[in-house]
């Protein structure tokens, strides 16, 4: 995913910061950057207790870590280390990670928050959440117009992406702009 949105970025002359909490995934990102055309840093960095300013960001993704129920098509064999205490233990992540992210972004900014998860309680549940807040400051914008083309994304504004309707594991996008 970084390595599309920095291309995307360089052909727009946009900067492109990843943090990876993990330094093993940090240096892989690293790896996958090498030779962008457009200015790129990777940092080792908990984005729950980010180490940058508040506000300064036009865009983020949230790519949160999740149960990655969504990817039963291509690794079945997950499901057996799956467990329903699972979910409940990434909700708090999701949160936190979804409110800094909000937080990062200047006002007018965007959020997108995805995971590779179907279940609700990893997605609308995590989003409706935070929305909720009195702190949010954020509105929901309607995705599907994002994905042009794509059949079936069903009443929005958020999409879920299914494997037998999509040909893709079962990912969640929520869009969100911050407001204040």
């Amino acid at each position: 995913k970084a390595g599309l949105l920095a291309a995307l970025a360089a052909g727009r002359g946009a900067a492109l910061l990843a943090a990876e909490k993990q330094p093993h995934r940090a240096r892989l990102v690293t790896r996958t950057l090498a030779g962008n055309p457009g200015p790129v840093q990777v940092v080792t960095a908990d984005s729950t207790r980010p180490p940058w300013r508040q506000g300064v960001f036009d865009r983020v993704l949230v790519d949160a870590p999740c149960s990655g129920l969504g990817a039963l098509r291509r690794r079945p064999e997950a499901r057996w280390r799956r467990r329903p205490d699972d979910i409940k233990g990434f909700a708090p992540l999701q949160r936190a990670l979804l409110r800094e992210a909000l937080g990062s972004v200047r006002v007018g900014g965007v959020v997108c928050y995805a995971t590779c998860s179907p279940h609700l309680a990893e997605t609308r549940v995590v989003v409706d959440d935070v929305l909720r807040e009195d702190r949010a400051g954020a509105e929901w914008i309607d995705a599907r117009p994002l994905l042009p083309g794509v059949p079936a994304l069903g009443e929005g504004p958020d999409v879920q992406l299914w494997p037998h309707l999509h040909g893709t594991d079962a990912m969640y996008l929520a869009v969100l702009r911050r407001t204040s």
